[in-house]
Protein backbone atom coordinates (compact mmCIF):
# COMPACT_ATOMS: atom_id res chain seq x y z
CA UNK A 1 0.00 0.00 0.00
CA UNK A 2 1.50 3.22 -0.91
CA UNK A 3 0.43 6.15 0.59
CA UNK A 4 -0.28 10.10 -0.72
CA UNK A 5 -0.72 12.12 2.27
CA UNK A 6 -3.41 15.07 1.46
CA UNK A 7 -0.76 17.67 2.57
CA UNK A 8 1.75 16.62 -0.50
CA UNK A 9 -0.59 16.92 -2.70
CA UNK A 10 -0.34 20.75 -5.10
CA UNK A 11 -2.32 23.84 -3.86
CA UNK A 12 -3.41 26.37 -5.86
CA UNK A 13 -5.10 29.23 -4.41
CA UNK A 14 -6.98 31.80 -6.41
CA UNK A 15 -8.90 34.13 -4.34
CA UNK A 16 -11.96 32.68 -5.64
CA UNK A 17 -11.11 29.25 -5.95
CA UNK A 18 -9.04 27.05 -3.23
CA UNK A 19 -7.53 23.89 -5.11
CA UNK A 20 -5.69 21.04 -3.83
CA UNK A 21 -4.00 18.83 -6.61
CA UNK A 22 -3.44 14.57 -5.92
CA UNK A 23 -1.90 14.65 -9.17
CA UNK A 24 0.02 17.01 -11.59
CA UNK A 25 -2.24 19.71 -12.81
CA UNK A 26 -1.82 23.10 -14.53
CA UNK A 27 1.31 25.14 -12.22
CA UNK A 28 1.51 22.04 -10.03
CA UNK A 29 4.08 19.70 -11.67
CA UNK A 30 5.49 16.46 -9.98
CA UNK A 31 6.42 13.51 -12.38
CA UNK A 32 6.27 11.64 -9.77
CA UNK A 33 2.33 12.22 -9.17
CA UNK A 34 1.55 12.24 -12.66
CA UNK A 35 -1.95 9.70 -12.46
CA UNK A 36 -2.56 6.36 -11.15
CA UNK A 37 -3.12 3.54 -14.61
CA UNK A 38 -5.98 6.04 -16.74
CA UNK A 39 -6.69 7.77 -13.85
CA UNK A 40 -5.41 11.69 -14.73
CA UNK A 41 -6.70 14.30 -12.09
CA UNK A 42 -8.33 14.32 -8.76
CA UNK A 43 -8.63 18.10 -7.31
CA UNK A 44 -10.73 18.45 -4.90
CA UNK A 45 -12.19 22.15 -5.14
CA UNK A 46 -13.50 24.90 -2.87
CA UNK A 47 -15.48 27.87 -4.77
CA UNK A 48 -16.37 30.70 -3.12
CA UNK A 49 -20.53 31.75 -3.90
CA UNK A 50 -21.13 32.94 -7.38
CA UNK A 51 -18.62 31.85 -8.55
CA UNK A 52 -17.60 29.33 -10.51
CA UNK A 53 -15.39 27.66 -14.03
CA UNK A 54 -16.47 30.42 -16.98
CA UNK A 55 -17.13 28.85 -20.29
CA UNK A 56 -14.19 27.05 -21.53
CA UNK A 57 -13.50 23.42 -23.64
CA UNK A 58 -12.21 20.08 -23.46
CA UNK A 59 -11.44 17.29 -25.86
CA UNK A 60 -10.65 13.51 -25.17
CA UNK A 61 -11.49 13.29 -21.66
CA UNK A 62 -13.99 11.71 -19.65
CA UNK A 63 -14.77 13.95 -16.63
CA UNK A 64 -16.71 13.30 -13.35
CA UNK A 65 -17.81 16.12 -10.63
CA UNK A 66 -18.74 14.73 -7.36
CA UNK A 67 -19.81 17.10 -4.99
CA UNK A 68 -19.81 17.31 -0.99
CA UNK A 69 -21.42 20.74 -0.03
CA UNK A 70 -23.26 23.16 -1.76
CA UNK A 71 -24.84 23.03 -5.29
CA UNK A 72 -22.85 23.42 -8.40
CA UNK A 73 -24.73 24.81 -11.72
CA UNK A 74 -23.38 22.42 -14.46
CA UNK A 75 -24.32 23.95 -18.28
CA UNK A 76 -22.60 22.87 -21.76
CA UNK A 77 -22.73 22.98 -25.85
CA UNK A 78 -24.96 19.91 -25.90
CA UNK A 79 -27.70 21.85 -24.45
CA UNK A 80 -27.18 20.45 -20.91
CA UNK A 81 -28.18 22.32 -17.66
CA UNK A 82 -28.15 20.61 -14.47
CA UNK A 83 -27.89 21.46 -10.60
CA UNK A 84 -25.36 19.17 -8.43
CA UNK A 85 -25.69 18.63 -4.96
CA UNK A 86 -23.90 16.06 -2.78
CA UNK A 87 -24.36 12.45 -3.39
CA UNK A 88 -25.06 13.38 -7.93
CA UNK A 89 -22.29 12.31 -9.79
CA UNK A 90 -21.84 14.03 -13.31
CA UNK A 91 -19.68 12.55 -16.08
CA UNK A 92 -19.13 14.72 -19.07
CA UNK A 93 -17.78 12.93 -21.82
CA UNK A 94 -15.42 15.78 -24.08
CA UNK A 95 -14.63 13.57 -26.77
CA UNK A 96 -14.33 15.48 -30.08
CA UNK A 97 -14.65 18.50 -28.37
CA UNK A 98 -17.22 20.36 -25.84
CA UNK A 99 -17.35 23.96 -24.04
CA UNK A 100 -18.78 23.99 -20.43
CA UNK A 101 -19.33 26.24 -17.38
CA UNK A 102 -19.27 24.94 -13.56
CA UNK A 103 -20.62 27.60 -10.79
CA UNK A 104 -21.38 27.99 -7.25
CA UNK A 105 -25.26 27.88 -7.18
CA UNK A 106 -25.35 29.62 -4.05
CA UNK A 107 -24.59 33.25 -3.56
CA UNK A 108 -23.81 32.93 -0.12
CA UNK A 109 -22.11 29.53 0.50
CA UNK A 110 -19.17 27.62 -0.37
CA UNK A 111 -19.43 24.81 -2.94
CA UNK A 112 -17.03 21.98 -2.35
CA UNK A 113 -16.59 19.67 -4.50
CA UNK A 114 -13.78 17.03 -6.84
CA UNK A 115 -13.27 17.04 -10.32
CA UNK A 116 -11.91 13.55 -11.76
CA UNK A 117 -10.55 13.25 -14.95
CA UNK A 118 -9.98 9.76 -16.90
CA UNK A 119 -8.33 9.30 -19.49
CA UNK A 120 -10.99 7.34 -22.28
CA UNK A 121 -10.28 4.12 -24.04
CA UNK A 122 -11.11 5.82 -27.65
CA UNK A 123 -10.68 9.48 -28.44
CA UNK A 124 -12.96 11.37 -31.03
CA UNK A 125 -16.58 10.12 -29.64
CA UNK A 126 -19.21 11.98 -30.00
CA UNK A 127 -19.40 14.35 -26.51
CA UNK A 128 -21.43 12.99 -24.10
CA UNK A 129 -23.53 13.78 -20.84
CA UNK A 130 -24.76 11.98 -17.87
CA UNK A 131 -25.45 12.66 -14.37
CA UNK A 132 -27.68 10.39 -11.39
CA UNK A 133 -27.97 10.82 -7.40
CA UNK A 134 -27.05 8.13 -5.09
CA UNK A 135 -29.01 8.65 -1.92
CA UNK A 136 -26.83 8.37 1.78
CA UNK A 137 -29.01 5.37 2.54
CA UNK A 138 -27.41 3.53 -0.85
CA UNK A 139 -23.95 4.01 0.65
CA UNK A 140 -24.13 4.03 4.13
CA UNK A 141 -21.76 1.54 5.90
CA UNK A 142 -21.12 -0.29 2.15
CA UNK A 143 -20.00 -0.09 -1.24
CA UNK A 144 -21.95 1.50 -4.13
CA UNK A 145 -21.06 1.24 -7.82
CA UNK A 146 -21.42 5.01 -8.90
CA UNK A 147 -19.52 4.74 -12.36
CA UNK A 148 -18.80 1.78 -14.74
CA UNK A 149 -18.12 1.39 -18.54
CA UNK A 150 -21.69 -0.43 -19.19
CA UNK A 151 -23.15 1.41 -16.68
CA UNK A 152 -23.89 -1.33 -14.45
CA UNK A 153 -26.51 -1.63 -11.33
CA UNK A 154 -27.74 1.95 -12.05
CA UNK A 155 -24.35 3.31 -11.99
CA UNK A 156 -23.15 6.77 -14.21
CA UNK A 157 -21.35 4.79 -17.50
CA UNK A 158 -17.98 6.32 -18.46
CA UNK A 159 -15.74 5.59 -21.98
CA UNK A 160 -13.41 3.26 -19.55
CA UNK A 161 -12.73 0.31 -18.10
CA UNK A 162 -12.99 1.71 -14.92
CA UNK A 163 -15.20 0.92 -12.05
CA UNK A 164 -16.03 3.59 -9.38
CA UNK A 165 -17.39 3.13 -5.78
CA UNK A 166 -18.60 5.31 -3.24
CA UNK A 167 -18.94 4.58 0.33
CA UNK A 168 -20.03 5.98 4.02
CA UNK A 169 -18.54 4.39 6.72
CA UNK A 170 -19.44 5.56 10.50
CA UNK A 171 -17.31 4.51 13.42
CA UNK A 172 -16.35 0.60 13.43
CA UNK A 173 -18.26 0.17 10.16
CA UNK A 174 -16.45 -1.98 7.15
CA UNK A 175 -17.97 -3.45 4.57
CA UNK A 176 -16.46 -6.53 2.24
CA UNK A 177 -14.32 -4.59 -0.30
CA UNK A 178 -15.56 -5.34 -4.01
CA UNK A 179 -13.10 -7.22 -5.94
CA UNK A 180 -10.25 -4.67 -7.74
CA UNK A 181 -7.45 -4.75 -10.03
CA UNK A 182 -5.07 -1.52 -9.74
CA UNK A 183 -6.99 0.53 -7.14
CA UNK A 184 -6.61 3.61 -5.73
CA UNK A 185 -8.69 5.01 -2.64
CA UNK A 186 -9.51 8.20 -1.72
CA UNK A 187 -10.73 9.80 1.93
CA UNK A 188 -12.71 12.54 1.31
CA UNK A 189 -13.35 13.57 4.42
CA UNK A 190 -13.59 12.32 7.63
CA UNK A 191 -11.09 9.52 9.17
CA UNK A 192 -10.96 5.61 8.26
CA UNK A 193 -8.64 2.77 9.19
CA UNK A 194 -7.21 1.39 6.10
CA UNK A 195 -4.93 -2.14 6.73
CA UNK A 196 -4.48 -0.52 9.78
CA UNK A 197 -3.32 3.13 9.25
CA UNK A 198 -5.53 5.89 9.87
CA UNK A 199 -5.96 8.03 6.50
CA UNK A 200 -7.81 11.17 6.94
CA UNK A 201 -9.44 13.42 4.56
CA UNK A 202 -7.35 13.79 1.45
CA UNK A 203 -5.37 11.01 1.98
CA UNK A 204 -5.12 8.55 -0.68
CA UNK A 205 -3.27 5.50 -1.36
CA UNK A 206 -2.41 2.82 -4.24
CA UNK A 207 -2.59 -0.98 -4.53
CA UNK A 208 -1.67 -3.06 -6.80
CA UNK A 209 -3.70 -6.39 -8.07
CA UNK A 210 -4.22 -8.89 -5.60
CA UNK A 211 -3.16 -6.70 -2.34
CA UNK A 212 -5.53 -6.91 0.56
CA UNK A 213 -7.82 -3.63 1.32
CA UNK A 214 -9.58 -3.35 4.43
CA UNK A 215 -11.85 -0.73 5.40
CA UNK A 216 -12.61 0.45 9.06
CA UNK A 217 -14.86 3.99 9.65
CA UNK A 218 -13.22 5.67 12.21
CA UNK A 219 -15.13 9.24 11.81
CA UNK A 220 -17.56 10.05 9.08
CA UNK A 221 -15.62 8.71 6.88
CA UNK A 222 -16.61 9.20 2.85
CA UNK A 223 -14.18 6.91 0.33
CA UNK A 224 -13.71 6.50 -3.19
CA UNK A 225 -12.37 3.30 -4.22
CA UNK A 226 -11.22 3.36 -8.30
CA UNK A 227 -10.70 -0.07 -9.57
CA UNK A 228 -9.05 0.82 -12.77
CA UNK A 229 -7.07 -2.13 -15.53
Amino acid sequence: MMIRHANERGYADHGWLKSRHTFSFADYFDPAHMGFRKLRVINEDRVQGGQGFGTHPHRDMEILSYVLTGEMAHKDSMGNGAIMRPGDVQRMSAGTGVRHSEFNNAPDKELHFLQIWIEPMRRGIDPGYEQKAFPVEERQGQWRLVVSQEGRDGSVSVNQDVNLYAGLFDAGEQSPTPAVRHAWLHVVRGDAEINGQRLSAGDAAAFQPGEPIEVIGVKDSEILLFDLA
